[in-house]
């Protein structure tokens, strides 16, 4: 279950496309009911995009403001026709199950081995605490309680809970005695089901239902108790997420550019890490740390199998006849930039070794922005693909950018860095749509000095508090 607040829509899609896919490989099946029990509210956008845009009849959900379950049990409106997008319609609405109190059993209908106060169904008339009958009018009562906050003679019950299920015989040798006896009482019927058998029995029964436009947000489960907090929590983590967000997506057009190559699929192990953040108690910052740590790990992981895929791919679809041979540059990226560590570039520069910089933009429209890498000569001009000189900028690197790099490259890579590099090279780039460009770092010989501006670092860092280098671009 993803998160509905802090993801963005691209990955809620990503997710989900996903998980059907494994569900229709694995089990030759195709959802039709959203399964969002606990996430901590819930977006108008999951009921239009990630509901009836998905081709889904229902949804389903636990955890909604505890005064807006209030007036909704009172007036028979926890099920309700959600309709997400006022624009898009009626073709935007899906049936919306709100469960009258949490996701887990009916008090007293429990059967985890572990828990508290259970009351398992005993039938063997021999033994004291027979219960039968005690347990059918226990489970009639509960029904008829949740009857008479829903509308139709149709009412679901949740049984389980989380971490449940661990010895499940349990569970499943009471609610068979249930289902039987209760049956057999004959004042209600019970019988195993699914969500979508209880919506086709909700559509059946033609009745009239409440319609809703807006959020479940935001949600709290008793006074001055708001489950708001998660919005930026552990925000460094979201960022990480979104970053690689962005990388994924650029690398899946990689990849659709090379088509069927050798190289085959290679962002598969970024799609799954990815997939896992969108939990909503990932990317929410809710879990326990080490649990993050996993979510970190895992994302590091895949994105630095799909580097090597990119950086492939990159080697073949920048050659000028579009083949991968062994005689073409190698490709390497910088994902330490942003503590000014690229031992790519800070390598030394000559009349017969220059450096190529490829700028690759994965949005539907052209972008210009400024890109800057570590280089440690400032004689340097910068070339485009057409062979133009590029005006750019040369601008020392302080004593404390280096020190932070020395203690951040040692943290992440476990290793001491070499000589920190003397200057930061910036220089603006135009790259047109779902594209790249090309772009040539030289030696100066003199002609283009005219077109690189040496600053000093404060007079260069006051006006360009904004430039970076992201893998986004």
């Amino acid at each position: 279950m993803h998160d509905e607040a802090v993801v963005h829509y691209i990955d809620m899609i990503d997710q989900t496309t996903l998980g059907h896919r494994v569900i229709k490989k694995q089990f030759k099946k195709i959802p039709r009911a959203g399964w969002q029990i606990d996430p901590f509210g819930h977006s108008a956008v999951q009921a239009y995009l990630l509901g009836a845009e998905l081709g889904f009849d229902s949804v389903h959900f636990a955890r909604i403001d505890y005064q807006d379950r209030a007036t909704r049990k009172a007036n028979k409106g926890l099920e309700v026709i959600w309709r997400g997008s006022r624009p898009v319609g009626s073709s935007s609405q899906i049936f919306t199950n709100v469960f009258p109190v949490h996701y887990s059993a009916p008090v007293g209908f429990s059967f985890e081995v572990l828990a508290e106060n259970v009351i398992p169904v005993q039938d063997d008339m021999s033994l004291f605490d027979y219960n039968v009958q005690e347990r059918v009018d226990d489970f009639v009562a509960a029904a008829i309680a949740q009857a008479n906050v829903t509308r139709t003679n149709h009412i679901m019950w949740t049984m389980g809970d989380d971490f449940n299920y661990q010895y499940a015989e349990s569970w499943f040798r009471n609610m068979d005695k249930l289902i039987q006896y209760v049956n057999k009482d004959g004042r209600v019927h019970a019988l195993y089901s699914t969500p979508s058998i209880y919506t086709d029995a909700k559509h059946a029964s033609n009745e009239s239902w409440p319609v809703k436009y807006d959020d479940y947000f935001p949600y709290a489960d008793s006074t001055n108790a708001y489950w708001t907090g998660y919005f930026t929590s552990r925000p460094t983590f979201k960022r990480y997420i979104r970053v690689y967000s962005g990388y994924y997506l650029a690398a899946r057009q990689i990849e659709f550019l090379m088509g069927r190559s050798s190289l085959g699929l290679f962002t598969s192990s970024l799609e799954d890490a990815m997939g896992i953040a969108q939990h909503h108690d990932a990317i929410s910052g809710t879990a326990k740390q080490h649990t993050t740590d996993d979510y970190s790990k895992r994302i590091a992981i895949g994105a630095s199998k799909v580097e090597k895929g990119v950086n492939a791919a990159l080697t073949c679809l920048t050659n000028s006849n579009k083949t991968c041979v062994s005689s073409v540059p190698k490709f390497s990226q910088c994902p330490l930039l942003n503590i000014s560590y690229c031992p790519s570039t800070e390598e030394a520069i000559s009349a017969t070794k220059h450096l190529v910089v490829v700028v690759y933009n994965p949005l539907g429209w052209k972008r210009s922005d400024f890109i800057r890498v570590p280089v440690n000569d400032e004689d340097l001009v910068v070339k485009s693909s057409d062979g133009n000189t590029v005006v750019s900028q040369i601008v020392v690197v302080d004593n404390v950018t280096n020190n932070l790099r020395k203690l951040y490259v040692k943290a992440y890579l476990g290793v001491t860095a070499n000589k920190a590099p003397k200057y930061w090279l910036t220089f603006q780039a135009s790259v047109p749509p779902m594209g790249w460009n090309s772009y040539f770092i030289l030696k100066s010989t003199g002609s283009g000095d005219t077109t690189t501006l040496n600053m000093s670092p404060s007079w260069f860092l006051q006006v360009t508090t904004q430039l970076k280098l992201d893998k986004g671009i």
